[in-house]
């Protein structure tokens, strides 16, 4: 996962914000619960979402996000719990009633249509006059950069292009809340960079409330202005993209937002500004600013990011904060380099290094004897 779009700012919320006090939510979900038989797809989830978010969430296979995402549009009941939109109590609304629309995966455009027949035929269905349809069909094309394909039908698309298709459609009949279930995952990996960012746009040009769900991490960090990170049925944390990433609350989190290593160890200080822990691992005392409160003796896990790491043929000044190995691998990605170093305990250690200037100089490579270290401030203590 490349850096510079994991660490991409949180886009500004034009209109009420969970960032202004006292704003309320668009969306709330109290301790839904989805069981299907004995096993709990989604146990007692509790979230707010506010209006003209962006909100993503985040999940492997069998997380549960899909479920809630299907929850919102109505098209599963939940075993209990209770989902308001607007104020409104979902629970006796069917779906073609809600306030929503969903964006599906495959996209499901109808193959006998032209793209300004797939757009328009949920204001037709709706009953509206045709001069009003049209003006809406145009419009909606020409914001998704897709008017002068109007006439195609499906089969004669991009990919891309179908899913601009797909989004205008979902979009046109102006939805109080857009859920978009793996929006992207048709598209190449080139294409879904370039995408995210016009999704952005249009979001924020129309002020709909998005929910996005997506097993893409890079994908979540980029679109998103708050994440929820699913696991096993539950939200294991929920925050802004920075945040999440360099502020985990646990080894999950930490372990499923990009690259980290990991250091388990024993509190062996623990002061006002900072934590000294001993993690035999590292062969080395780690001391990190203080994040949690910790006792004496606790077992604690450190997480250290690879891009954080300084990787050096020199030994540093200092003991504290400092590792000895040999690169076992290396990785050119153009952007940036990819160091495994394994360190005289046998851990395996991760670093990455900006590819900064065309000629690095005498480049690191296999088999080099390295130090490595970090600032106290770059190593987060975890709990659990």
């Amino acid at each position: 996962m490349s850096t510079s779009s994991i660490l991409a700012q949180p886009k500004t919320i034009a209109v009420s914000s969970w960032r202004e006090e006292g704003a309320k939510p668009f969306v709330q979900i109290n301790q839904l619960t989805k069981n299907f038989g004995e096993f709990s797809a989604v146990n007692s989830v509790s979230l707010d979402i506010y209006k003209n978010e962006l909100f993503c969430l985040l999940g492997g296979s069998g997380s549960g996000k899909s479920t809630l995402l299907r929850m919102l549009a109505g098209f599963e009941k939940p075993t209990s719990g209770q989902i308001l939109i607007d104020g409104v109590d979902m629970a006796n609304i069917q779906p073609w009633e809600r306030p929503v629309n969903m964006m599906f995966q495959s996209y499901a455009l109808f193959p006998h249509l032209t793209v300004e027949a797939n757009v328009a035929f949920g204001l037709r269905r709706e009953g509206l006059k045709s001069s009003d349809v049209k003006k809406r069909v145009v419009d909606m094309l020409d914001m998704v950069q897709m008017g002068h394909l109007a006439k195609r039908k499906p089969h004669m698309l991009s990919g891309g292009q179908r899913q601009r298709v797909a989004l205008a459609r979902s979009l046109v009949k102006r939805p109080k809340l857009l859920l978009l279930d793996e929006p992207l995952g048709a598209l190449d990996k080139k294409l879904r960079e370039e995408t995210q960012f016009e999704l952005i746009n249009i979001q924020d040009e129309l002020g709909v409330t998005f929910v996005v769900v997506t097993h893409d991490q890079e994908e979540a960090m980029t679109l998103a202005t708050r994440i929820g990170v699913m696991d096993q049925g539950i939200i294991a944390q929920i925050a802004e993209p920075h945040q999440m990433y360099e502020y985990p609350n646990s080894r999950f989190v930490a372990e499923f937002i990009g690259n980290v290593n990991l250091f388990e160890g024993t509190v062996m200080g623990d002061e006002r500004d900072s934590v000294t822990i001993h993690c035999p691992d590292s062969n080395s005392m780690i001391q990190a600013n203080h994040g949690i409160s910790c006792a004496p003796n606790q077992t604690v896990y450190v997480a250290i990011r690879p891009e954080k790491i300084r990787i050096s043929r020199e030994k540093p000044g200092t003991d504290i904060n400092t590792s000895y190995g040999v690169i076992s691998e290396v990785a050119y990605m153009g952007s940036q380099s990819i160091f495994k170093v394994r360190l005289t305990s046998g851990k395996e250690i991760r670093v990455t290094q900006p590819n900064f200037a065309r000629d690095m100089g005498d480049r690191l490579t296999w088999e080099e004897a390295v130090y490595l270290s970090w600032d106290a401030d770059s190593s987060v203590v975890l709990i659990s």
